[in-house]
């Protein structure tokens, strides 16, 4: 696990690695990942019948370990059968209170991941939140993790990689969000 308290060296890396990430992306996957909140924000409001909200919520309550495209089907799911279903408990829990109305911030983890893809899913245009996945940790690292821990969850070491989105945003001038999913789509279609 990279270390919670960095050095200024340490995280001018982690933000220039983003930065060639960045540069690495095709126009076509730049194109994609500076539509991609705005696509997911379009798709929350068709499921939740126009509540951008709540079906962002689901989703990023539904998103933990699924790909996209799982996440998007168990998402709709929920909202045609009128429950969550698919996932660990703790997910369909916080999925259904959602559906059932309680206001996402209140179900969600705010200050991490689920809470941040929460965030850029239903305003795409909000500049503050950075969703950090294993994905971003990645990239920011230059190295591929595979099933070794990250230590994601201490949100300090969530906070540092944040900010060097943040830094790298800065640089190219772009919002973060828009930074994080043009190099994830760069990222993954590397592989």
């Amino acid at each position: 696990m990279i270390p919670v308290k960095s050095t200024e060296e340490q995280r001018s890396s982690y933000t220039q690695a983003i930065v060639d990430m960045w540069n690495l992306a095709t126009s076509e996957q730049r194109r994609r990942g500076q539509n991609w909140y705005q696509t997911a924000n379009q798709f929350a409001v068709e499921i939740a019948a126009g509540d951008a909200n709540k079906g962002a919520g689901v989703l990023a309550a539904l998103s933990a370990n699924k790909s996209w495209a799982e996440n998007c089907r168990l998402a709709r799911k929920a909202f045609i059968e009128g429950k969550a279903s698919g996932h660990v408990r703790d997910a369909i829990t916080k999925a259904n209170r959602i559906m059932e109305g309680t206001d996402p911030s209140r179900v969600l983890p705010m200050h991490i991941k689920t809470g941040f893809f929460y965030m850029c899913i239903s305003d795409p245009a909000n500049p503050d939140p950075v969703v950090i996945d294993r994905h971003a940790h990645d990239i920011a690292v230059r190295e591929i993790y595979g099933q070794r821990e990250r230590g994601l969850g201490a949100v300090r070491r969530y906070n540092l990689l944040a900010d060097s989105y943040r830094a790298a945003a800065q640089k190219i001038g772009e919002i973060p969000s828009k930074v994080q999913a043009v190099t994830w789509v760069a990222h993954i279609e590397r592989k």
